[in-house]
């Protein structure tokens, strides 16, 4: 008998400012990307998601959309700090977040490289501009990342063809053991050289030096990439639980990159129509399981802050859900949700702390508010309550509102 729980992640689509924002983010406070949106495009047309409960969600109707009577619906806060991807899916996959430190590479440059050192590899400081960060074994750069907000991530980075991607990520081990902030981003790809790297190097506020990962080429040719997150243990996270449990377990978009899956299968891309269609593909070929899914797309529309490509790719997104939910029977969940805000008319090309909607289908059951959950790890915790294996390590499950 087939039993599927499945979590679609539209990323960085929120319904509203958190209460804290103003004080977390200030200027978020007024952030709301589906209202942006609405605002821009009023006769937008989302049939399943509204079938699901977008609106109830929301909290609004609109001139197209209306509220579904039929809705199982809610939402969630952020229980991590920020508005950040990987922490997002972190958080849903059943970690408690810890706070990280925001600190530049400046402060913890000569730390991490006694590390280094310490732990027999060969480190060269790299000094421009009155900035520094590390070459490690003549190939691995190890500075601030540029993408992210100020001080909360470090990337390392390399070129493949003269460094293996597992001696480079054992690099960044070293690194996480010091360093405090969110993430730790060991990257590279094939294809490019030092010279890319070098070409690539920027600094920013006169405070912060690294590596463009654009301009490094590496995205090019054979990328590969882990993300080492501050207090994320894969061991009490819904995919490590299910698999030690027996049951399959797929990830599939940018979650297959940022969240542990070692005995899973993990799908990396982009597309959304892409995205969907594996969706449905491993639905159909799946008995007993988990799948997640990332759809990304929304979030690049926000940080090109296009309203319009946003809606374009909801709208195919849309059309994804709406050809899973025929394969869907009275034993599978399915689960639609964020990680975070990305409102492409709030002036800035960040993502936005808000809440988000969690609309849930399940066959026979309909009209469920679930209420405002306190944390994206409500979805995780329900998975593993679903599948009655052992608690990840936070959240509280919400099906004791789909019984009968």
């Amino acid at each position: 008998m087939k039993k599927r729980f499945i979590i679609i992640v539209l990323d960085g689509f929120g319904i509203g400012a958190m209460e804290d924002a103003g004080t977390v983010r200030p200027g978020d406070e007024r952030a709301n990307t589906l209202k942006s949106i609405l605002k821009d495009y009023p006769d937008l047309k989302l049939p399943a998601l509204e079938r699901l409960g977008l609106m109830n969600a929301y909290g609004e109707e609109c001139v197209s959309m209306k509220f579904s009577p039929e809705a199982n619906f809610g939402s969630c806060q952020l229980m991590h700090f920020g508005a950040d991807t990987f922490m997002g899916h972190q958080e849903i996959m059943g970690t408690l977040p810890k706070k990280p430190k925001i600190h530049p590479f400046q402060e913890k440059v000569d730390e991490i490289k006694y590390h280094l050192e310490a732990g027999g590899h060969d480190v060269r400081t790299i000094d421009k501009q009155g900035l520094r960060y590390l070459l490690v074994d003549h190939y691995v750069t190890v500075a601030d990342n540029l993408e992210a907000d100020p001080g909360m991530c470090y990337n390392v980075t390399a070129p493949l063809d003269f460094v293996s991607f597992e001696r480079e990520y054992a690099i960044a081990r070293k690194v996480r053991e010091i360093a405090l902030v969110g993430r730790v981003i060991v990257f590279g790809g094939r294809g490019n050289t030092m010279e890319d790297l070098w070409n690539a190097e920027e600094v920013k506020q006169n405070r912060f030096i690294g590596i463009s990962s654009v301009k490094s080429k590496s995205y090019e040719h054979g990328y590969q990439c882990r993300h080492l997150g501050y207090g994320v243990d894969q061991n009490v996270q819904v995919p490590t639980i299910l698999t030690k449990a027996g049951y399959s377990c797929t990830l599939i978009g940018k979650v297959a990159d940022i969240v542990a899956n070692d005995k899973g299968l993990s799908i990396s891309c982009v597309p959304t129509k892409e995205v969907m269609d594996l969706t449905i593909r491993e639905t159909k070929s799946m008995n007993q399981g988990f799948i997640c899914t990332n759809v990304q797309e929304t979030d690049l529309a926000g940080h090109s802050q296009s309203s319009r490509i946003y809606k374009e790719i909801l709208e195919t997104a849309d059309r994804g859900i709406a050809e899973l939910l025929p394969e869907l029977t009275s034993m599978d969940i399915l689960a639609v949700m964020a990680d975070h805000g990305n409102d492409p008319d709030i002036g800035h090309s960040r993502h936005t702390r808000e809440c988000v909607p969690l609309l849930i289908y399940k066959k026979g059951i309909t009209g469920r508010n679930i209420g405002r959950r306190k944390s994206l790890s409500d979805a995780g915790a329900s998975v593993c309550d679903y599948f009655n294996t052992l608690k990840p390590q936070n959240g509280e499950s919400f099906l004791t509102y789909l019984n009968n």
